[in-house]
């Protein structure tokens, strides 16, 4: 199959990105970011990210998981910590994360270290979500191969009778893992593919983030 893209075109003219707008610390303007998106509307879920690992074979993986919670500390998502993922991230901690958010035009690339959250903070999040992620996240042995659907389903409906008057116990391979960030670059569309870039680059020795610009 040979399909022909080359046609496909789109100005990018709703904002810009100028030095003299931008505050001193990423996370402002992460946070400005991430406030003008929902409010724009147009993106049903603002929070979706993708995180990056490099494989146990050495080849970079992309997936989509959902931002939970962020702060100066960094960017915290929820998974399971035997999942393919989770061992990328066991055997090589250096993540990107990235945000696309084609309602302003806009995309923010993080680079940082990913560390598990503290287990009362996964367990905290686990009690908050609804009955059915709970029982989602205890029936499934993410990334394993498995014979069936059908199995699947069948083991989830002896589990919803094993727990119809209990409290769902949170699965010690499911957690928490945080995102510490080194660098950030923010992009913003501009017309003629003259796109405005900005990087951050922690400067830990001066405790504060280097900004430059990159040609597009």
């Amino acid at each position: 199959m040979n399909r022909d893209l080359t046609s496909y075109r789109k100005s990018y003219e709703k904002n810009f990105l100028e030095e003299k707008n931008i505050p001193t610390s990423p996370f402002t303007l992460f946070a400005d970011w991430f406030k003008e998106v929902e409010a724009a509307g147009g993106v049903d879920e603002a929070n979706a990210m993708t995180v990056t690992t490099t494989g146990l074979d050495g080849y970079p993986k992309a997936r989509i998981v959902l931002l939970k919670q962020f702060d100066v500390n960094g960017f915290v998502f929820y998974t399971n910590y035997t999942s393919e993922k989770g061992k990328a991230i066991e055997n090589n901690n250096k993540v990107c994360i990235s945000f696309f958010w084609p309602n302003l035009e806009r995309q923010v690339i993080i680079k940082g270290i990913a560390k598990k959250v503290e287990e009362e903070v996964s367990l905290r999040y686990f009690l908050s979500r609804p009955r059915g992620s709970q029982l989602g996240a205890v029936v499934s042995d993410q990334s394993q191969v498995i014979d069936s659907r059908e199995a699947l389903q069948t083991r989830l409906q002896t589990l919803e009778e094993e727990y119809k008057d209990k409290e769902i116990q949170k699965p010690t391979s499911w957690g928490g893992y945080c995102v510490s960030p080194i660098e950030f670059e923010f992009w913003q569309g501009r017309a003629n593919r003259l796109h405005d870039r900005i990087r951050f680059s922690s400067n830990q020795e001066a405790n504060n983030w280097l900004i430059e610009r990159l040609a597009p």
